[in-house]
């Protein structure tokens, strides 16, 4: 008995099991019940009226049946009880109705069949545990019932002698089943095998691509130490780390492919003709030749392009390349055994053959090589990747042959429509006009050292409507994004003195005006593999191989700032929404702190000390994240941050980032011991303030698009003093809030606040108030930071970690001088710049304000 409940959650377990990967089952027989018990109710009329009047027995079946074929109107919170009451309606529709029935009419010919009937209906329904289970209960069931409730039970003598033929029917019915089951389930894990078979032989060669990769890699880097110290990289090993990192991710992306060529195969998934475009054959070839993850430099040397006439035609570049190597590795797969094989790609009008002089095939199995599961002589192949080569051929319209000769060779040979040339050209100037569309008035620098690259590059834009200004080398292109705002760059990797790489990385820090965020594409001549790595860590939006034609470098323009575009509206999506407790007892650290936050699309509430900030908690609580200054007078930082924590709030869990002008040991302790998650130094950095948010919200990175700073810096850099340029202003930062049209506002609001404090500092010294002191010099480097101020920042900041650390005045006895100097310096310097900038810069695409 104690088992009684495990074996019945077993039974109904393997019920479920049963009906869920096939649910119509049940739907059917619902279907089948409804109609078939009125109907066969109703036939009883038409023949002598029988013993026992069955109708209420039948109206609980035929409502069971109903409700068994309306799963889909179920309530959610009853959907849980769905196969316990399928159960249930199995048994008493099928073993319990007919076996009662039959006792309460005397047995007879139609009893003894309607059970046999019952029977098999159970063997269909279910597996055999659970047959012999709503059998047993089922005809159990009535047998009981109709003994318990019949004034003068009997069993009748024909039904009883045809008892063995019942049991008959069942045990034979329950072996059959369980032959079926277990046929059934050693097809499908022999199906299991050979897919997965077919996928580890496939993954085999991209995972030896890896593996001899990070081989590379570890060679390349330089000799492990304990000691926290930097260390260099000699740049023909960090050519090497890039040219591996490539292969690396070009092999992880083919063995993606086999996974999905062999899934594709599997589910016989067709290739959609809206995706197909033009290819030209040549470059399709000589692309998969590049591109296929050879096991050695000898093995490559053995392949080879011939290009006899070319052509184009349709298809799917990323899937004609797959099949492409799928003929070339089945080709180099005889290799070892034929040292002086070799491969040939030959691109005839309409044709390509992939030749290779190997062992060949016998005829009798060409016939049977493009059938799925049908390989030759390759051990843990499945023949699925010829298969799919078929698919994918005669999807671009054409078609696929073997020929081959024993000893001699094997050909596939893959024939195509060919695109006329009528329809390039119409394709052509559709794509050019589409194009127009939307590169039409766009600004672009085109940067080259060769003058002629130019010159036939400019001839490709100006019929796409672009306005173009070139630059010939990097200097002269930084000195033109400084001076103007472009929407695209194109620029060449390889110049003299300052390349590709190098200006990017400086459009990308801020160090090209307003252009920081600006598209990027690079110009280049090496493989597209490495090439799209190495620009993608240089920033690039997207990269265009030379030579290029107008086509492709329109398609490749409007991508990228279609990408460009996506990114800007992503990074304001991400905070948008988010309400951000800021708590700081200066005004304008506030009112930055807001600019920066809102523009990003968050809601901002500000709170001018630890207490107005837990009254905001108590009152409104729901926020998203906390920004706390730590150097707040009465309750600071870490002391709001802990009675938030201890407290009754509903924002005791919130996230809490820490701004602070003082990285000491002593506050990181103290802070994270009072529930602070990061700490922020200031003046912050937008970048580094949206990248902790986005990580403590659980959001997407906010890396790139309209993001104000791409600068991310982790934890323990952010807490080290921070290098400043040595010039009076950081005009990286002015340019993030003139992009966002708050500059000549900022400006404007700091001037009169910053003369202030330095009035009360200049004050408080007279009077030798040290406390005092310390006050107003923390609100001068938190707002001369915000700002950008950065000399003003660097020197009051200084004297501020000092006093702080020895609790004595600075030993410089014209500090007070340099202080007042500094800050009428770096005002004249702000209105300067303010006015020279903001009346050239165009209002904000965002529509920030």
């Amino acid at each position: 008995m104690k088992r009684l409940p495990a074996l019945a959650r077993d039974l109904m377990r393997r019920h479920r099991d049963y009906h869920e990967l096939e649910p119509l089952m049940l739907l059917y027989a619902g279907i089948f019940g409804a109609v078939t018990f009125p109907l066969l109710y109703m036939l009883r009329f038409t023949k002598a009226d029988p013993v026992y009047d069955d109708l209420l027995i039948r109206v609980v079946a035929t409502s069971s049946c109903i409700l068994l074929m309306l799963r889909k109107y179920w309530p959610k919170q009853l959907l849980p009880y769905f196969h316990m009451f399928s159960y249930w309606t199995l048994v008493y529709s099928l073993p319990f109705t007919f076996m009662y029935i039959a006792l309460k009419n005397g047995g007879g010919t139609v009893g003894v069949a309607n059970t046999l009937m019952v029977a098999f209906f159970v063997i269909l329904m279910t597996d055999w545990r659970n047959m012999i289970a709503m059998l047993s209960i089922g005809f159990g069931t009535a047998i009981g019932w109709y003994v318990l409730t019949d004034p003068n039970p009997k069993m009748p003598v024909d039904y009883v002698a045809r008892l063995p033929t019942l049991l008959t029917v069942i045990v034979g019915g329950s072996l059959f089943k369980i032959a079926v089951e277990s046929a059934t389930s050693r097809r499908v894990r022999d199906a299991y095998a050979s897919l997965a078979g077919s996928i580890a032989h496939e993954m085999r060669n991209p995972l030896s691509q890896v593996r001899h990769s990070l081989e590379q890699i570890r060679a390349a880097l330089p000799a492990p130490t304990v000691r926290m110290h930097d260390q260099t990289i000699a740049s023909r090993s960090i050519d090497t780390l890039y040219r591996h990192v490539s292969q690396g991710e070009l092999a992880v992306k083919r063995g993606l492919q086999v996974i999905a060529m062999t899934m594709d195969e599997v589910s016989a998934r067709g290739q959609e003709a809206a995706t197909l475009d033009y290819l030209k054959a040549s470059e399709a070839c000589d692309k998969a030749i590049q591109e296929y993850g050879y096991e050695n430099e000898q093995q490559r040397a053995r392949v080879s392009l011939e290009v006899l006439q070319d052509f184009t035609f349709r298809g799917d570049e990323t899937a004609f390349l797959f099949v492409l190597f799928n003929l070339l590795k089945n080709a180099l797969f005889y290799m070892p055994a034929y040292p002086y094989a070799t491969v040939r790609f030959i691109v005839e009008r309409g044709t390509i053959t992939v030749r290779d002089t190997g062992p060949g095939i016998p005829e009798s199995v060409v016939g049977e090589l493009f059938q799925p599961f049908g390989t030759r002589d390759k051990k843990g192949g499945t023949g699925l990747g010829l298969a799919y080569c078929r698919r994918v051929t005669q999807a671009f319209g054409g078609e696929i042959a073997c020929r081959s000769v024993l000893a001699s060779f094997t050909e596939f040979v893959m024939t195509f429509p060919v695109v006329s040339e009528a329809e390039l050209e119409a394709s052509r100037q559709q794509a050019l006009a589409d194009a127009r569309r939307q590169l039409a008035g766009r600004n672009v620098l085109l940067v080259d050292d060769d003058a002629m690259l130019r010159t036939a590059t400019r001839q490709k834009l100006v019929p796409m409507g672009c306005v173009v200004f070139e630059a010939a080398d990097g200097a002269q292109a930084l000195m033109a994004l400084r001076a103007a705002r472009f929407d695209l760059v194109l620029l060449d990797l390889n110049m003299p003195q300052m390349d590709g790489y190098e200006v990017a990385e400086l459009i990308r820090r801020g160090g090209a005006g307003a252009n920081r965020d600006t598209c990027l594409i690079a110009h280049t001549s090496e493989p597209e593999h490495l090439a799209r790595v190495k620009t993608t860590n240089a920033g690039f939006d997207d990269f265009v191989s030379k030579p290029v034609d107008d086509v492709t470098l329109a398609r490749a323009m409007c991508e990228a700032l279609r990408i460009s575009g996506q990114r800007a509206q992503q990074a304001r999506r991400l905070l948008a929404g988010r309400r951000i407790l800021v708590a700081d007892d200066n005004a304008y650290n506030r009112s930055a702190l807001g600019v920066l936050l809102r523009h990003e699309g968050a809601q901002v509430v500000d709170a001018a000390s630890g207490g107005e900030a837990l009254e905001i908690l108590e009152r409104e609580r729901a926020f998203d994240a906390i920004l706390l200054d730590i150097e707040m007078p009465g309750m600071d930082g870490i002391e709001t941050a802990r009675r938030i924590r201890a407290g009754v709030f509903g924002e005791r869990h919130v996230p809490i980032i820490a701004i602070t002008g003082h990285s000491g040991p002593d506050v990181l302790a103290a802070g994270g011991a009072a529930g602070i998650e990061e700490f922020i130094l200031k003046p912050v950095e937008p970048g580094i303030l949206f990248a902790k948010l986005s990580a403590l919200l659980g959001l997407d990175s906010l890396a790139g698009g309209d993001q104000m700073e791409d600068e991310v810096v982790h934890v323990e850099e952010v807490l080290d003093d921070v290098v400043q340029p040595q010039t009076l202003l950081d005009e990286r930062r002015l340019q993030n809030y003139l992009r966002i049209g708050m500059l000549s506002e900022l400006v404007n609001d700091y001037r009169p606040l910053i003369d202030e404090l330095v009035v009360k500092l200049l004050g408080a010294r007279a009077r030798n108030d040290f406390d005092q002191a310390t006050r107003e010099l923390h609100s001068i480097v938190g707002m001369s930071g915000e700002v950008g101020a950065s000399g003003l920042y660097r020197y009051s900041r200084e004297l501020y970690i000092g006093m702080l650390d020895t609790r004595q005045w600075p030993r410089d006895i014209a500090w007070t001088e340099r202080i007042r100097e500094l800050t009428a310096q770096s005002n004249r310097a702000l209105v300067e710049w303010s006015e020279t900038h903001d009346a050239a810069s165009p209002p904000d695409p965002s529509g920030a304000k």
